[in-house]
């Protein structure tokens, strides 16, 4: 057997046994199936995870951008015409969420963690200063107190109406941005606290906000069941809440929107529970996007989420008390808000009912500003970009024996929104493109092994085909005679004796002298 030969022949088994190998490994899935089980156990809140020290400390920066709705005719609406507003902002501000007070629970299968939040203001990042800028907004603290009286008598409200207007009090007011937020020291509060002193004589929309948390939360670490990953336990020894009027709603459902479970396919549902909007909210696929390198599926609140119950009946839980429901696009809160009648929606009322949009000139809802998305990527499930976005609205109506609201028709008021984002940073990202590289190149092995296994069928045939040409053209290239007839004698050598073989004649040449 030739050397040739022998190659021919190596070549083959070597591509079957590539062929038949690879194409098993790709049929059986053994390959995506270790990297699934190795991620369901890699993606835990376990101390040993890779996974746990950045849901404890997260590295992506995350920017609290606010937006206020300043009022330019209030005398108008007052008098019963529409409310004008104009959008100022951003007041932008970083915040920093480190889980402190960690602590694992049951082996190991729950831990408990406390999430202060901490707001520094991001100068380069916003519009101007929020300690010089003036925003005339809705008395907030006047608000709250004509709604408490509601249920008092006439001549009560009528007597605490005639008390208001001797201190000056307003139904709206001029502040600095940084009052608004981050509180001031109020003249009807103060009055109250004197009288109540449970009650906080300042008032700010984030009074109280910066440096504390939202609650004490108990976390699945995943370690049971790899789709409870980051799922919350309890929210304040709670499993369920109880101030909605279905048991459906106040369900405690999801994560609190930090991390979710690895192998997310476009099919489902995640859930978020929103401890500022009391109660959980879920999240549909929408599409799949690019962010820095790496491949997201994007998520985002479906229209049920906000619908009237008129159109998605699972909403009438959010109706309280029971039958009390709001239009579609806005969620009534103050149930877990006392005080004012604060009602939530997105910014603009982008997906809500038009008649909460034209209620008030200078709304301009749309997809691209007032959307709230998260970014998954699904293989591990991190987040890789989020924007939360929300508005922050209050009923303003007639209240009788409140000489000052007389004539202005109900209106859900928008006071501000906030934009929350964050975009996973470059070191993180740069970590997350190799580990999916890594992650590709052997789940795909078996198919480069079909790969490899086609490149030397190929070359098995080239082989084949150039070895069966060679042969060919050596038959071609053997000896055969000319003619079987013998040539007839002429003339000259009829006389000589014949010869076996081929005869070449010669003539005599004269020698030459020398």
């Amino acid at each position: 057997m030739t050397r040739r030969s022998c190659a021919i022949y190596a070549t083959g088994i070597v591509c079957a046994h590539l062929l038949i190998v690879g194409i098993a490994l790709v049929v059986a899935q053994v390959f995506q199936t270790m990297i699934h089980s190795r991620l369901k156990k890699e993606v835990t809140l376990t101390e040993k995870s890779q996974m746990f020290e950045s849901w404890k400390n997260p590295p992506p920066p995350v920017y609290m951008e606010y937006y206020f709705f300043n009022v330019t005719n209030p005398e108008e609406f007052l008098k019963g015409g529409k409310a004008s507003v104009k959008q100022i902002g951003p007041y932008t501000y970083r915040e920093y969420r480190p889980r402190e007070n960690v602590t694992f629970l049951e082996n190991g299968t729950k831990v408990y963690a406390l999430n202060p939040k901490t707001f520094v203001f991001v100068p380069e990042k916003s519009i101007g200063d929020p300690k010089v800028d003036i925003v005339r907004t809705v008395n907030i603290p006047f608000v709250a107190v004509m709604n408490e009286m509601n249920s008092y008598s006439f001549i009560m409200r009528t007597f605490i109406s005639m008390y208001m207007n001797s201190l000056g009090i307003e139904l709206f007011l001029n502040r600095t941005v940084h009052e608004v937020l981050w509180g001031f020291k109020d003249p009807l509060l103060t009055r109250i606290h004197s009288l109540k002193p449970d009650v906080d004589e300042y008032f700010g929309l984030m009074w109280k906000k910066n440096g504390t948390h939202e609650g004490e939360f108990v976390f699945h670490t995943g370690e049971e069941n790899y789709l409870d990953y980051g799922k919350i336990d309890t929210w304040n020894g709670l499993r369920k809440m109880s101030w909605w009027s279905s048991n459906q709603s106040n369900m405690i459902n999801g994560t609190d929107g930090a991390v979710f479970h690895p192998l997310i396919n476009r099919n489902e549902l995640l859930y978020i529970f929103a401890a500022d909007l009391c109660r959980s909210i879920h999240l549909a696929y929408v599409e799949d996007v690019e962010v820095k390198g790496i491949q997201a599926y994007r998520f985002a609140p479906p229209s049920d989420v906000l619908m009237s119950p008129k159109d998605n009946p699972s909403n009438e839980g959010f109706c309280v008390p029971a039958g009390d429901c709001l239009g579609t696009g806005v969620l009534k809160v103050s149930v877990c808000r006392e005080g004012a009648p604060i009602v939530v929606s997105f910014p603009h009322f982008y997906q809500a009912d038009p008649k909460y949009i034209n209620a008030v000139d200078g709304l301009n809802p749309n997809k691209e500003e007032h959307e709230t998305y998260l970014d998954l990527q699904p293989t591990t499930g991190v987040p890789i970009r989020a924007c939360k976005r929300a508005q922050l609205n209050i009923i303003m109506k007639r209240i009788p024996g409140f000489p000052k609201t007389k004539y202005i028709n109900e209106t859900i008021f928008p006071i501000m929104f906030v934009n929350e984002t964050a975009t996973i940073d470059d070191d993180s990202a740069s970590q997350m493109r190799t580990l999916l590289l890594i992650v590709t190149l052997v789940s795909n092995f078996p198919l480069l092994i079909v790969g490899m296994g086609i490149i030397l069928l190929l070359v098995l045939v080239v082989l084949f085909c150039r070895n069966r040409q060679k042969k060919t053209t050596k038959d071609d290239m053997a000896y055969t005679q000319v003619s079987d007839k013998p040539d007839e004698p002429s003339e000259t050598t009829a006389n000589q004796p014949m010869r076996n073989g081929s005869y070449i004649a010669m003539s005599p040449v004269e020698a030459q002298k020398c």
